[in-house]
């Protein structure tokens, strides 16, 4: 049996109210990437993104991409692909998301100190990663956070045709399995929308946020 995650220290900062963002989303700027800020801000609706690559912001979009459990849409071609690949879960974490943010990758935001800061949730058990493997080398994979029903989902990456989604079959149907309630993308772009990706206003979200984690 797995053992239950490690609570950390708690956060010595007053995150901001996620429903005080401005027009992008963004409410606050500031704090640190410890574990316990970590958590209670996506405890309390938040996630973290670097502002200009140096600032740490804390967003809450409105709309916020969700992409419903039994929501996920497969296609034929992804089914094919899906017996094509090899998956593991938590094996190379640090490698996983080193892969995400490979500074080449248009839209590359996950500075090294991001590196750390979900390398430390993954050692105490909050941090999750899929990997997805062909002929034994890791080609695709995603990793995210789970606090008790919810995962909040934070990056993936592909060097193969439909690896991370293939990663993404894969978290669904384990977070299926183990009774989660809420898989979080912050926003619904248009390939997590052709994967049944929905938006939905902040204060919905707020509201299925607090039913994830109280189980």
């Amino acid at each position: 049996m797995t053992p239950p995650p490690i609570e950390p220290r708690a956060t010595q900062w007053q995150l901001p109210d996620p429903t005080a963002a401005d027009e992008h989303g963004l409410c606050g700027l500031g704090a640190d990437l410890e574990p316990g800020t970590l958590l209670a801000a996506y405890r309390g609706g938040l996630f973290p993104m670097p502002v200009r690559k140096r600032v740490v912001g804390w967003w809450s979009p409105d709309p916020r991409g969700i992409l419903p459990i039994d929501g996920l849409l497969v296609s034929r071609s992804l089914r094919q692909s899906c017996r094509k690949y090899d998956v593991r879960f938590d094996t190379r974490f640090r490698e996983v998301v080193e892969r995400c943010s490979d500074p080449r990758r248009a839209h590359g935001w996950i500075t090294p100190q991001f590196v750390d800061a979900y390398d430390r949730l993954f050692q105490m058990g909050w941090a999750h990663c899929v990997e997805t493997y062909l002929d034994g080398q890791l080609v695709g994979g995603l990793y995210g956070v789970r606090i008790a029903g919810l995962f909040a989902g934070e990056s993936m990456f592909s060097a193969a045709r439909d690896a991370s989604k293939v990663a993404l079959v894969a978290l669904v149907g384990q977070l299926r399995d183990t009774g989660a309630k809420l898989l979080d993308v912050q926003w619904a772009t248009e390939h997590l929308v052709s994967l049944g990706a929905v938006e939905v206003p902040r204060a919905e979200y707020l509201r299925r946020l607090a039913e994830a984690l109280n189980g």
